[in-house]
């Protein structure tokens, strides 16, 4: 354990209240945050913690400071997965973006709270029980197994824990109310939805923090190291969010980065709790390596990101195979001509969606909503499927607003998206 010195914990703690007083009244008027605002905010985060990093180089050391750098970027690069949930329980919500800074304000002084709870009980189990290295180790490996895996998982924010808690503690109404977390309705205090995307938020911060207390526990088993690092990386997470939060996508190999990344971590932890109780010949994976590692990983994931863009389209033989019916399917599995005596109906040529709608069609995939509308091709008068959108580093599928193509092959408008010619069906 360090000899921190008081004046440290107490020019740190100056530090973030401070930070968190001058960025409160910055944004005490409810506006949309711009790029550059927010690039400007998230360069002032990167220099509070790059300065006070330095400080601890100074006062405590370089193996300290060396620890602090990459407890750091290791939690900024995993808070990365953060930021794609924010997205989604934004747009879940129908979060007005004048108001999103101040949600996210609450979120991060509720996350501030919660990390140290979980860091200090952490620390004090570590120090005691150092067989837990290995359970903190199959988290991670697990971690690691769900980023890699491409299977579909469902998210539900209005469905969480947090949420549906909030819901019986409280009624909370269906309509905003400016930025105000509570109003009175007949007499009676009643919370607004924007206090409910507080609480969902919390909740996937806790969700996160299963991973990023263990991975931050590899890299150093000191208080001060692991909280002070904790604690700046989320301070950033705000402005980082308004920063990239159109280019999220963009970046659809970094969570293959940050599986490398906790599977990495993984390794340290077992070769650290094996150097302490099995043989002290075993080697320990130094933290100059361990923030190499990190640095390397995340760069050429973002490089691979921008080199590799990820397919916008599906490719046309398979969604020639989607949309075959069961008897075409299994006459080809089982090597006969599908409908062999049976002429193949003619299909008219589809008509070309207008360029204007094309653009608003792609514009509007990102607007996700609650459920699933009902919607009727103008042409046959058949239902028509809502578009889907799946979200590259989640994993998981989510409706959006617009209707999909016409997949009934008998209608002339097959496979024709409906967008623009009618309204939707309610």
């Amino acid at each position: 354990m360090l000899d921190v010195p008081f004046w440290l914990w107490g020019a740190f703690a100056a530090t973030v209240v401070v930070s968190l007083a001058v960025d409160l009244l910055s944004h005490r008027t409810a506006h949309v945050i711009g790029f550059k605002e927010a690039a400007a905010w998230s360069g002032l985060w990167v220099s509070l913690a790059l300065i006070f990093g330095a400080v601890v180089f100074l006062v405590l050391g370089t193996a300290a400071g060396t620890e602090y750098t990459t407890a750091w970027l290791l939690e900024k690069s995993l808070s990365v997965d953060n930021l794609f949930v924010f997205a989604v329980i934004f747009a879940y919500f129908k979060v007005p973006r004048a108001y999103q800074h101040r949600v996210l304000f609450f979120g991060v002084i509720g996350a501030l709270v919660f990390r140290g709870i979980f860091l200090s009980l952490g620390v004090a189990v570590v120090s005691r029980f150092t067989a837990v290295l290995f359970a903190f180790a199959a988290v991670l490996f697990y971690s690691t197994y769900k980023l890699l895996k491409d299977e579909e998982e469902s998210f539900d924010p209005g469905k969480s824990f947090a949420v549906r808690m909030l819901r019986k503690i409280i009624p909370v109404r269906d309509e905003y109310a400016g930025a105000k977390f509570f109003v009175k309705e007949a007499g009676k205090r009643v919370g607004t939805p924007l206090l409910a995307v507080v609480a969902a938020i919390e909740a996937a911060d806790l969700i996160f923090a299963v991973d990023s207390v263990p991975a931050v526990l590899a890299v150093s088993d000191d208080a001060f190291i692991v909280y002070t690092s904790n604690a700046f990386a989320i301070l950033g997470l705000r402005a980082l969010y308004f920063m990239l939060a159109g280019l999220l996508d963009r970046f659809h190999y970094l969570s293959k980065g940050l599986a490398i990344i906790l599977a990495f971590i993984g390794v340290k932890l077992i070769l650290q709790a094996s150097h302490k109780l099995i043989s002290p010949s075993i080697p320990e994976i130094p933290s100059p390596i361990s923030l190499a590692v990190i640095v390397i990983v995340l760069t050429g994931s973002v490089l691979l990101s921008l080199r590799r863009p990820a397919p916008t389209g599906v490719p046309e033989e398979a969604d020639e195979r989607s949309n075959a019916s069961p008897a075409t399917e299994q006459a080809e599995a089982r090597g006969a001509s599908p409908v062999a005596d049976a002429p193949e109906p003619r299909r008219p040529e589809s008509r070309p969606l207008p360029e204007r709608a094309k653009g608003s069609y792609r514009k509007d995939m990102v607007k996700m909503k609650r459920e699933v509308d009902a919607y009727v091709c103008p042409t046959c008068e058949k239902s028509v499927p809502a578009a889907i959108h799946r979200h590259k580093t989640l994993g998981v599928f989510v409706p959006v607003w617009g209707p999909g193509a016409c997949q009934n092959r008998d209608c002339p408008d097959y496979r024709l998206d409906p967008r623009g010619k009618h309204p939707p069906a309610r």
